[in-house]
């Protein structure tokens, strides 16, 4: 889940929070290392707005998006989280958890308006229940998609 976040306000609201996962592959990426990247299609993001109105520190942004392969054909699983508004026109700090069929990755970090973003990976369940490392989020220019590439230690 790469790519995962692209939220920002545009004419006076606050777009969709684009969460686009596509398991698209695991691969080993060095000694230890599994590389999973899945991409996320962000169709049920809601912002809470919260006083000023508009895009302002404090809104909150949740979320339950499925997520896709690779090919970015095949529901793989799903996700759902929330992040919260820091520094308007910068970034959102954003928690939540990627369901795979083999187990759950929890991830944790910023979410960065104009470019990509790393979250560190805080746990997870089943087969990847040891798991640690890092997930890079990459969004489309829409924000409606969203990369996830994950590089799990452990």
């Amino acid at each position: 889940m790469r790519q995962r976040f692209r939220i920002f306000a545009v004419a006076a609201t606050i777009s969709a929070f684009a969460l686009v996962l596509s398991f698209v592959s695991v691969s080993s990426a060095g000694p230890g290392v599994t590389r999973i990247h899945v991409i996320e299609h962000a169709i049920t993001d809601v912002v809470v707005d919260i006083d000023p109105v508009g895009d302002s520190t404090g809104d909150l942004l949740t979320f339950h998006n499925e997520l896709f392969d690779a090919d970015n054909v095949a529901v793989v699983g799903t996700d759902q989280g929330d992040c919260i508004r820091i520094e308007v026109g910068v970034s959102w700090e954003c928690r939540w958890i990627n369901f795979l069929e083999d187990g759950s990755i929890t991830v944790e970090g910023p979410f960065l308006d104009a470019g990509p973003s790393t979250l560190a990976v805080t746990g997870g369940t089943g087969a990847y229940r040891d798991a640690a490392g890092t997930m890079r989020l990459v969004s489309n220019a829409d924000g409606t998609e969203i990369d996830f590439i994950f590089k799990l230690v452990g």
